[in-house]
């Protein structure tokens, strides 16, 4: 069998009847009536040579609204997931956002002469150590700073309000200078030989912690740790826990002392922390612990639509206009702000603001805020 007829099995791309409903709800579908998810199981199946080298497998966002549409539960994102892994094999490579400069990154940190200064953020206030409990995966977060200067947003904010907040319910994380990307985008991108060695890096800082349980502000770690990871290693070890299931959990042993913040906020779901970690009701919960008012758009929890970019390999005009739907969704509202809770969603999202639109302002003037760094607000 080949690899291909493998990953048709595996996925269960073979149950595709092509009902059409996994294009109903499909964004990038929305956009260009060319692009259909089921339409590549089809090509796939008639053999890869060609479709390695169309340009479809890389312009979908692995979302996983199709997924949860499929009546039979075929699992188009690790579908594409593979066949991406294929085509590079085949020679066939995407054309990534900052000239591949984030996958470049991912592969340089794979090197074991590598040397990093990745915990520049952490001030003289803050309480972190090398070994304890809980771990703090902080990934590429800090280094968005730098590549995206000019969006003008310090991701790194996320990391600092996250100490703050564990330090102020006793919470000594354990970091670490030797931690690596956790290799989401090199997955996603089909280069599985990095990932793997990157994985077999972050698993060795962390087992070094003696950490019990790991915490992520990222979905994408968060999400590679759970599944991929796992798929490859068994079992880790150690519990992972997104920050906001932190959060509740310290308020419900009155851990976590806040005062409540003014306000209407609507939430944007991430794609890795909703459909496909399937968390919705902690950051919901979190927020309104916050006591600021939320109010949900149109399309939210399993039916949120995506930011427009995934693994930095889908960033082109269809990206651009998914993100301007989305804010003008968000600004619906009423809201006075819109919180994720994504590094790289608000990234994203600040990108399509960043070039003012004429004609446009009024309807997506909506500020973006990291959640985490809200929820933060309240401790001061």
């Amino acid at each position: 069998m080949s690899a291909i007829d493998e990953l048709i099995e595996d996925t269960g791309a073979f149950d595709c009847v092509e009902c059409g409903k996994c294009t109903s709800v499909c964004p990038v579908a929305e956009i260009n009536s060319e692009f259909a998810p089921r339409l590549i199981v089809v090509k796939a199946q008639a053999g890869l040579e060609g479709l390695a080298k169309e340009k479809d497998i890389w312009s979908c966002l692995t979302c996983g609204l199709c997924n949860d549409m499929c009546p039979y539960k075929v699992d188009f994102t690790e579908f594409i997931r593979g066949m991406r892994s294929e085509a590079v094999i085949h020679g066939a490579l995407p054309v990534c956002s900052k000239g591949g400069l984030l996958q470049t990154m991912g592969r340089i940190m794979t090197s074991p002469e590598l040397k990093q200064n990745r915990l520049s953020w952490v001030t003289d206030d803050l309480k972190v150590a090398e070994k304890g409990d809980i771990y703090f995966f902080t990934g590429c977060t800090a280094h968005f700073d730098y590549i995206f200067e000019e969006r003008e947003i310090k991701t790194s904010g996320i990391l600092v309000a996250a100490v703050k907040i564990m330090n102020s319910a006793g919470i000594t994380p354990a970091v670490s200078n030797d931690e690596v990307c956790c290799g989401h985008d090199l997955n996603w991108t089909g280069n599985e030989e990095h990932f793997e060695k990157l994985m077999e890096k972050n698993l060795e800082v962390i087992k070094a912690s003696g950490a019990k349980q790991v915490v992520f502000t990222c979905p994408e770690g968060m999400r590679t740790f759970e599944f991929d990871y796992k798929d490859i290693a068994g079992d880790l070890g150690f519990e992972v826990l997104h920050i906001s299931e932190l959060i509740l959990d310290l308020i419900d042993q009155d851990k976590l002392q806040h005062k409540d913040l003014d306000g209407k906020v609507t939430f944007h779901d991430p794609c890795r922390l909703g459909r496909h970690l399937g968390i919705y009701d902690d950051p919901r919960d979190m927020i309104k612990e916050t006591g600021a008012e939320l109010v949900e758009m149109e399309r939210s929890r399993n039916k949120s639509t995506c930011c427009g970019v995934s693994a930095f390999a889908t960033c082109e005009a269809s990206s651009k206009q998914m993100q301007i739907e989305r804010l003008k969704e968000a600004k619906k509202t009423g809201a006075q702000k819109m919180l994720t809770f994504c590094p790289k969603c608000w990234l994203h999202f600040k990108c399509s603001t960043w070039k003012k639109f004429p004609g446009l302002e009024e309807e997506v003037d909506i500020p973006i805020e990291d959640a985490t760094i809200f929820f933060s607000k309240t401790l001061e």
